[in-house]
């Protein structure tokens, strides 16, 4: 007979696998629905005709329709519909809008003198050349209100403002007081307002994040901003009463929280509590990123898992029901799912929680990976596209880790141990154990009765069992962070480009603090309703938690070795981290050796991971110029026929747009990383502008160059930190001027600009770096953002290229017909954002490069797009059309 293909305890693992495995196949290769219906079909029935003749072949086709039934999902379930009425519409004119509040936001710093509010609208209608539409769109608007202090109130009644005044909460914002920012726009609130929409953009960048996608899944269509005074409270409610109920208990929590803590302990209580992330610091969410303890700052399952662990046990001490206590337990974790409101990652939390609890009552703890692929399988029925999240691998990934390596392996070594300090003072219960676990409770006994001698015989006893019950407890917690730490490297790696090489350390500090800090946060919350003297004890306890958690990830995330950044896994290493995972799990329950062996395969592949450099994504013997996608930027990457690889300047945000976002972290960073780069040779400053060196301190920080060339070492306050930063990190610092010509990597550089004697000019763009890089009879005039002045010069100098970087983004000052003429270039590349504030590229500069028959590449049209030089022609490449 054969042996079953299958194992039987974990059906609904094995058919989530096969599922998985057809939404990713499905999602990569595209047939009609009738095949896979017809295919499915015949499966199901071969499977059912081999079910009493062959059970392997049954169980094999089983799978099959499962694999089968995945690729139908994704295909059927397709993207929904994006509303073309209000797209075409979405061009950043001013609409007026009549919409509800479907997400409130808190009011935030926007600068010394203004406020943002950030919600989510649901439009109902649009006004636009005099007509009104009904529309039902999704948008995310921010709302901005000056709050200068001299504007001088009016005296006229009819000018009375739409919304209440936001100006007292920008004291509030800046840190004088502790009381929640509210916004006075509620959920189910309806406006009538004026604002400027525009479509979300990605950035067009192979390994760019899916901003689009993530605003899709939360029903996000458009982007949009308005002034505080073109919005207009409406008569009424539109909305779900439950939902209404939701956000005003989500809102109380949050007010509790804020006057419980201080304002740095209320931040972080209101991430880990409520997953509630408006008053964290960039600075704090990389730090808790750098040390492995990410999870702990959104409610992840671990966060509802400690607070379910904690209600369940209250409700045992109180001696209920076992079912009962599971059943309360599931009901109290489902509510608070649904009062934290994060979306699918803490439901998925839940509902497995749910799954495990039940598997309990029916007796089946030992069937807990089928509990796990139940859990899974319903998940990806319901919404198939949460495979390919972040959030979904990294859950299921952590909690199969345990169920299938972790948990069997304890359950061989340290868990009879634990097993046999129950009931010491019952001999009668050491022959229901096995001899050595037996004898193990007779050498307790036996140091009881020596220290009996010193201490009362009930301490005597309980006392060796007490600390060798935290011994055991501490390896447990030990042991199983360690297993996560390298089962998990291969999704932080994929994911967020990060070897967490602390993270072991930091949960082993972090995650028994955690289980401290949130029934004593949750109880604190709860008795502050009835009285806040009754609850600062909890609070105070739950503060000094959240200190430790915090001076742990402060200490760890400081250390160098946090800073480990790798690029994308290659295909080969991510077949072999997850046959290594499938092996581990296979072995788990085998002979010891065999088991240590899977434990070896699984952190073999973790380091070869976090230390074994990824090959670099390049083609040899020629020379590479891609423009980055990084919005209204430039950022060149130059790679030489010699493989050294060169980052000209970096991207980055206008100081006066006070954003957080971090072009070289979030853009630049990992594009470089999705080409297997995890090492530049060379960065280059050409200007101390920010939206060229904005980016730099990442790229320096995660790339390590060894150089730094600049046009201008002239202290500025863009560019002195850098400098210091690249002093601090060991880099030769050049800087680089008019005449210098070198070979570098097989590359010939020619430096035009700045001219000697316009170093440290008033005005940044006369410092301008610009060169000619080629390969050669081929070349490349890289432009930076010169000014006319300099572009004379470089003229004077009867440069020759085929590829021209356009100056300044386009601008209409730049890229005269002379140079164009001098040049006599094939193809030109404007770095330029989309919808920018300064019209770029200027019409008189595309009409000028057409006129000189020149192909020209934009990045905010084509995203990164990459130029080849042989020495005898160049040919382009657009990343993203492949």
């Amino acid at each position: 007979m054969l042996r079953s293909a299958i194992p039987t305890s974990q059906p609904l693992l094995w058919a989530a696998l096969a599922f998985s495995a057809g939404l990713w196949t499905g999602a990569r290769a595209w047939r009609p629905p009738s095949w896979w219906v017809l295919a499915i079909i015949a499966f199901v029935l071969a499977a059912r005709w081999f079910l009493k003749r062959r059970t392997c072949a049954a169980q094999i086709l089983a799978l099959g329709a499962w694999f089968l039934l995945g690729a139908f999902f994704i295909q059927i379930r397709s993207l929904p519909p994006s509303n073309s009425q209000l797209n075409s519409l979405a061009d950043d004119r001013e609409l007026t809008l009549t919409a509800r509040v479907i997400r409130a936001g808190y009011l935030r710093s926007a600068g010394t003198n203004s406020v943002r509010e950030p919600i989510d609208i649901e439009t109902e209608t649009v006004e636009s050349n005099g007509s009104i539409i009904p529309v039902h769109a999704g948008v995310r608007l921010t709302i901005y209100e000056r709050t200068q202090a001299q504007e001088s109130p009016s005296n006229d009644d009819s000018s009375t403002p739409t919304l209440p005044s936001r100006r007292d909460a920008a004291d509030t914002i800046s840190g004088s007081g502790n009381d929640v920012p509210f916004s006075p726009l509620t959920y189910g609130t309806r406006l009538r307002l004026r604002a400027k929409l525009h479509p979300p953009r990605n950035f067009r960048n192979p390994g760019a994040f899916d901003y689009e996608g993530y605003l899709r899944d939360n029903g996000i269509s458009l982007l949009g901003s308005a002034r505080a005074e073109n919005v207009e409270r409406l008569p009424g409610f539109a909305g779900s009463r439950i939902e209404l109920w939701r956000t005003r208990i989500h809102s109380s929590i949050v007010a509790q929280i804020h006057r419980l803590w201080p304002a740095r302990q209320a931040a972080l209580m209101d991430a880990v509590v409520l997953g509630e992330e408006a008053f964290l610091r960039a600075g704090t969410r990389v730090e808790f990123q750098r040390s492995g303890t990410y999870h702990i700052l959104v409610v992840s399952g671990m966060n509802l898992s400690i607070l379910a662990f904690a209600i369940f046990w209250t409700l045992r001490q109180f001696r209920l029901d076992p079912a009962l206590a599971a059943i309360s337990t599931v009901i109290v974790s489902f509510a608070y799912a649904f009062v934290v409101g994060v979306g699918p990652p803490v439901w998925r939390a839940a509902l497995m929680l749910a799954i495990y609890l039940g598997a309990r009552l029916l007796y089946r703890g030992r069937n807990m990976l089928n509990a796990i692929g139940a859990a899974a399988l319903g998940i990806l029925l319901l919404d198939p596209r949460a495979l390919f999240g972040a959030s979904f691998q990294l859950t299921f990934l952590a909690v199969f880790i345990i169920a299938a390596i972790g948990a069997p392996l304890l359950e061989r070594s340290t868990v009879p141990y634990s097993r046999g300090l129950r009931l010491l003072r019952s001999a009668g219960y050491d022959l229901r154990l096995p001899p050595e676990i037996a004898q193990f409770r007779l050498d307790i006994r036996l140091v009881a009765g020596r220290l009996a001698r010193f201490i009362p015989p009930r301490i005597a006893l309980t006392a060796p069992a007490f600390l060798l019950r935290i011994a055991i407890g501490f390896f447990d917690l030990m042991f199983i962070s360690a297993v996560m730490q390298a089962g998990l490297a291969l999704p932080m790696a994929y994911w967020f480009h990060r070897a967490t090489t602390l993270g072991m350390p930091a949960n082993m500090a972090v995650v028994p603090l955690t289980e401290l800090l949130m029934p004593a946060a949750a109880a604190a919350v709860g008795l502050a309703y009835f009285s806040r003297m009754l609850a600062m004890p909890a609070a105070r306890l739950s503060g000094l938690a959240l200190d430790g958690i915090t001076g742990t990830i402060h200490w760890l995330g400081g250390a160098k070795l946090a800073d480990l950044r790798v690029a994308m896994p290659s295909a080969a290493t991510i077949l072999a981290a997850l046959g290594a995972l499938g092996l581990a799990a296979l072995l788990a329950r085998r002979h010891r050796l065999l088991a240590c062996a899977g434990l070896v395969a699984v952190t073999s592949v973790a380091l070869w991971i976090a230390f074994v450099p990824t090959a670099p994504r390049l083609r040899g013997g020629i020379l590479e110029i891609t423009a980055i996608d990084v919005g209204q930027g430039d950022s060149l990457l130059v790679v030489t026929p010699g493989r050294r690889i060169m980052l000209i300047d970096a991207g980055g945000l206008p100081l006066w747009m006070h954003s957080d976002f971090d072009i070289g972290e979030q853009v630049v960073s990992p594009y470089l990383w999705s080409r297997g780069i995890e090492h530049l040779d060379i960065v280059v400053i050409t200007h101390p502008h920010a939206d060229h060196l904005g980016g730099m301190p990442s790229a320096i920080a995660n790339f390590h160059p060894g150089e730094l060339w600049l046009s201008t070492d002239q202290p500025t306050r863009e560019l002195s930190p850098i400098l210091l930063q690249a002093k601090q990190a060991g880099m030769t610092l050049r800087l680089r001027r008019e005449g210098e010509e070198f070979d570098y990597g097989g590359a010939h550089f020619h430096v035009l600009a700045p001219g000697r004697d316009l170093a440290g000019a008033m005005r940044a763009n006369d410092d301008c770096m610009a060169a000619t890089v080629g390969i050669g009879n081929t070349a490349a005039l890289l432009a930076g953002d010169v000014e006319p002045v300099a572009e004379r010069r470089i003229i004077a100098q009867h440069p020759q290229a085929i590829l021209l970087k356009v100056a300044h983004h386009g601008s209409a000052r730049v890229t005269s017909s002379d140079l164009l003429s001098s040049l006599r270039p094939r193809f030109a590349v404007i770095s330029v954002g989309v919808r920018n504030v300064y019209g770029h590229p200027r019409r008189e500069v595309l009409e000028r490069l057409e006129s000189a028959g020149v192909k020209t590449y934009r990045t905010d049209f084509t995203g990164a797009v990459s130029f080849y030089l042989n020495g005898e022609s160049l040919t382009p490449d657009v990343a993203l059309s492949h």
